[in-house]
């Protein structure tokens, strides 16, 4: 039996709480077979990474900016299981989903000045995978975190199904407003248009609310910086007035929260976010959120780290993993163990590690 994949009961649901740095672990997490397949096999495992590596490698992580808590989040994650594993660690941030090029550059550039190993959040689902196949030839693993990449060359995949996210979020809309019960209008705000995540969220959104009381008015991508997703839901509530429900990134949902006091639709408009934020976490607990799925991203990137040490000492690992995902509302955010799922409060940015 694999010492980081022990099966567990078909029935639990919460991720196993993170009491310190160096025990996280062990995990509970699920596994995808065959893995990068689409409609693989999900199968419920533990997660138990490295003690430590033996060496100090190199390695080169990459994400799309660091304009927002998500982001802060999963940086926390490969931070401290560089640190925990004993490995350096050089982030760099593209400064958002419209700069592919400057994603590309940056990474081409780590691996010419001796990255052992790539770890990706990546900007477009299919424009980096040029990218990957040059790295890969030069026998540089590369690791897919968070948001996901089609090529078939990528050494490992440490995420959760961003349409599963999509779904959850639907099926709670769904539960509430089942078919035959009064139509409602939702506004829906996916993300930037062509990244991979906010594809696949969009179509889980999209299929868990067919056949629902849930309306969904026409999608509306723009970038996760908050002022453009403000813009896009005071577009949205000035041409829908009997828009009930605003849902989408976490940016959407937190920027939301001011404008929906200030026009007075508290109680009349609910939001919610398909991921979870700190900000979100906050917004659910004080009641101004309604629930968001929590995909766990401190251990995404955590996962990952440990994912590349493993490759380049050629040790077993799981090739498609994510942490298992669960729906925080205000029913039972009392019972959730904040650290399993967010950085802590105060939390600043780290570059490298060394």
């Amino acid at each position: 039996m694999k010492r980081f994949a022990l099966t567990l009961a078909a029935g639990a649901v919460l991720a196993m709480p993170a009491m310190a740095d160096d025990t996280w672990y062990p995990y509970e997490a699920e596994e995808v077979v065959p893995a990068f397949a689409a409609d693989g096999e999900v199968t419920p495992i533990t997660y138990t990474p490295l003690d430590k590596a033996s060496e100090a490698w190199n390695i080169c992580v990459s994400f799309p900016h660091m304009k927002d808590a998500y982001w802060l989040g999963v940086d926390y994650g490969v931070v401290e299981e560089a640190k925990r594993l004993g490995v350096k660690m050089n982030l760099v941030e593209a400064g958002g989903y419209t700069e592919l090029t400057n994603q590309i550059n940056q990474i081409e550039d780590c691996v010419a000045n001796g990255a052992d190993a790539v770890i990706i959040g990546a900007i477009s689902y299919d424009g980096l995978n040029n990218l990957v196949g040059e790295v890969r030839s030069k026998d540089v693993p590369v690791i897919d975190v968070i948001n996901g990449m089609s090529s078939p060359e990528l050494s490992a995949k440490s995420l959760v199904s961003f349409r599963t996210m999509g779904a959850k979020t639907g099926e709670y809309l769904a539960e509430m407003h089942p078919a035959g019960s009064d139509p409602v209008q939702v506004g829906w705000f996916p993300g930037p248009a062509g990244a991979g995540w906010v594809e696949a969220a969009h179509a889980g959104f999209m299929e868990a609310v067919e056949g629902s009381a849930v309306e969904v008015l026409e999608p509306r991508y723009g970038d996760t910086g908050k002022e453009a997703q403000l813009r896009l839901v005071e577009d949205v509530l000035q041409a829908n007035p009997d828009v009930r429900y605003i849902a989408g990134t976490a940016v959407t949902a937190e920027a939301s929260v001011g404008l929906i006091r200030e026009r007075g639709l508290v109680g009349d408009v609910g939001l919610l976010s398909f991921y979870m934020t700190p900000g979100v976490y906050e917004g659910i607990e004080r009641g101004f959120i309604q629930a968001a799925p929590a995909d766990s991203m401190v251990i995404q990137g955590r996962i990952a780290v440990d994912q590349a040490v493993r490759i380049l000492e050629g040790k077993e690992y799981v090739k498609h993993v994510g942490p298992k995902i669960f729906v925080v509302d205000q029913d039972n955010i009392g019972a959730v163990n904040r650290s399993d799922i967010l950085p802590p409060e105060g939390y600043s940015p780290v570059f490298s590690v060394e």
